[in-house]
């Protein structure tokens, strides 16, 4: 096996794998309401399961943070590829929505693909493939 610390079983990797399996997956948007705004969740259905946003990855040097402690060095950036919301995220947020995976199809293409062919996942989810699940503070079972 690997070094000290490392988890490399087999026994590992499955059941860490089982766990991921049964995740629940949603996001949130904010709705504009009075007083204060609302959160608003979002999933392929009340069971809420896996999905994948479309997102990239890298690694920057510079100055990162306030202009008050900037900090120097390598930073490692993270972004969600977006496109025109459909019509169940467009009522509470009609900028943008991330862009959502959610077949194994789209996965591959996404992670393999040369970027011409993998963007042109970058467009809205079918208005079937998400709804409200639920409305306010986070609450998982």
């Amino acid at each position: 096996m690997g070094t000290a610390g490392r988890r490399e079983s087999l026994d590992f990797q499955a059941a860490w794998l089982k766990s991921t399996l049964k995740s629940n997956c949603a996001f949130c948007e904010y709705a504009d309401a009075k007083p204060r705004k609302t959160p608003v969740w979002f999933a392929r259905d009340e069971s809420r399961p896996l999905f994948a946003f479309a997102g990239v990855w890298g690694r920057w040097r510079g100055l990162r943070g306030p202009k008050s402690a900037p900090i120097e060095g390598e930073h490692e950036l993270f972004a969600f590829l977006t496109a025109a919301p459909n019509a169940v995220v467009a009522p509470i947020h009609p900028k943008a929505m991330p862009v959502v995976l959610t077949d194994p199809a789209a996965f591959e293409l996404w992670l393999t693909a040369e970027t011409p062919a993998a963007l042109t996942l970058q467009a809205p989810a079918p208005d079937d493939a998400l709804r409200i699940v639920a409305r306010g503070k986070r609450e998982d079972p």
